[in-house]
């Protein structure tokens, strides 16, 4: 392994060092919004601790061996660092493509200070190395995460969005913290490796155990908009901006995922807790059966485009819980693995999605599917991007989206889950039928009167070309991204 010389949380610290130069910038230009210096800062921040997080997977730190840190609270690893690579590459796309979003608007300071912090805590969330700095990272991620979608104070929609998932985010987390306590009174710990040592013998204590496991699985679940927790996704992305809209349902979802797999996984080892009769590999199966096929089901029924993408992001939820269904079956680190590169993809052609329907409400053309009509003409090279983002999003060859789906369904089939994958596939083949109306409403469809769009703003085209560049550019580079994945994932099996 190469010599790191670099402190093993730097990228995480380099997020956090961007959202407070964001807020000096405010304190002491307190009367300036400068859009340009403000998203500067959060754009080179995240693209600093972005080039950080590639040398040290380049270089092969935490993919042989973890850094523990202050007194195992924390651990640096490949998986947290993959996290990092995902919650930093959509936080720039995201504060590029608010300079031109946020044009007129006051607070623009907190705005991205907000942004930045809540992307620092979702990259500690990777790195909890126990219950209490998993919870702590958790709201770090959420607080700031509130308020973003509640960013437009004088827009009814975005406040009542906000409310709605303040109110159910509180409940979910004291859910968590609740089921945390109930597992600190059965193990007396809350390091993972103590809680997995502890679990194996819960003495008379095995129903409470148990109860507080389904509970922590219920706050992974709220987390990540799975079904039954899912039900506040779609108000909040619809009612926030679009480009928080991308920021939560990309970057958040994929450190609540990435928690989930080192929580489950080096806290409640499965093969420990059968014996007693805790079993949370089947309550995830049955979370992803629901996830994906409701997510689809109802994004299939929607008029409204940003809505549809909100179910489609709880249908891709159900995918990536196939990265803890699938497990026991002796593909453990394939599937995690495969679940893990599942949602790095799915980070950008979802985040150039909601791009793509932010620039469409920038031009001011409204959401549904009828006003995206005739715009392949207008904007063709938005509108070729969001064709690949949509097809690759369905599965079809043409992104990064398709060998995701892939490796993720083969590694479910290989760990003798065949009929996880064949539930999967039916569901792409269901999103096909709602992506493909986007599609065909840009290039086929014709207009009543002819779309009226104005200037073409350069941050907002910026990051949508890079996401689809990005999307398009792991095909090629599939392989070395999956193996590090799945080198990442092996760590938490040793």
């Amino acid at each position: 392994m190469a010599l790191v010389t670099l402190h093993p949380l730097t990228p995480t610290l380099l997020l956090g060092l961007a959202a407070l130069a964001v807020l000096a910038y405010d304190s002491v230009f307190p009367n300036d919004d400068n859009r340009t210096v403000l998203s500067g800062i959060a754009v080179v921040g995240a693209l600093l601790s972005l080039a950080t997080t590639v040398f040290f997977l380049a270089s092969g730190t935490g993919l042989d061996t973890t850094f523990p840190l202050l007194s195992d609270a924390l651990v640096v690893d490949g998986m947290s660092l993959f996290l990092t690579f995902v919650v930093a590459a959509v936080t720039a796309l995201v504060a590029l493509a608010s300079y031109d979003y946020l044009e007129g608007h006051d607070h623009q300071a907190e705005y991205y200070g907000l942004l930045l912090l809540a992307a620092t805590g979702m990259s500690l969330m990777a790195s909890a190395n126990s219950l209490a700095t998993a919870f702590v990272a958790l709201e770090l991620a959420s607080l700031p995460s509130y308020a973003l979608v509640a960013f437009l104070k004088d827009n009814k929609g975005s406040v009542e969005a906000g409310l709605k998932y303040f109110l159910i985010g509180a409940l979910s987390s004291a859910v968590f913290a609740f089921g945390i306590s109930l597992v600190y009174g059965v193990t007396g710990s809350l390091q993972l490796w103590a809680v997995a040592d502890a679990v194996a013998d819960p003495g008379g204590l095995a129903g409470l155990l148990g109860l507080g496991v389904l509970m922590v699985l219920g706050g992974f679940a709220f987390k990540t908009a799975s079904v039954p927790f899912h039900f506040w996704a779609p108000e909040a992305y619809e009612g926030s901006v679009a480009p928080i809209a991308a920021f939560v349902s990309s970057a958040s979802k994929a450190a609540g995922f990435f928690l989930a797999f080192r929580v489950l996984v080096e806290g409640f080892p499965i093969q420990a807790l059968l014996p007693v009769g805790v079993d949370w590999v089947l309550a995830v199966q049955i979370l992803a059966v629901l996830t994906m096929t409701l997510g689809n089901f109802a994004a299939a029924t929607q008029e409204n485009v940003k809505r549809m993408l909100a179910y489609s992001s709880i249908g891709h939820a159900g995918y990536a819980l196939i990265g803890l269904a699938a497990l026991t079956g002796g593909q453990d680190a394939l599937v995690m693995g495969a679940a893990m590169t599942h949602l790095l993809v799915y980070g950008f052609m979802n985040t150039g999605a909601f791009l793509f329907v932010a620039l469409v409400e920038h031009w001011g053309l409204g959401r549904t599917f009828e006003d995206y009509m005739g715009l392949g003409r207008q904007a063709p090279v938005a509108s070729v991007a969001m064709t690949i983002f949509m097809f690759s999003l369905a599965g079809l060859p043409i992104g990064g989206g398709f060998l995701s789906k892939y490796l993720l369904f083969l590694g479910a089939v290989g760990a003798g889950f065949w009929w996880l994958a064949a539930v999967g596939a039916v569901n792409s083949a269901l999103s096909l039928f709602y992506y493909s109306r986007v599609v065909k409403a840009l290039w086929i469809d014709e207009p009543e009167t002819s779309p009226e769009i104005g200037e073409y703003p350069l941050g907002l085209y910026a990051a949508i070309v890079a996401a689809a560049v990005l999307t398009v550019a792991l095909l090629p580079f599939f392989t070395p991204v999956a193996e590090t994945a799945i080198d990442a994932a092996s760590l938490l099996f040793v």
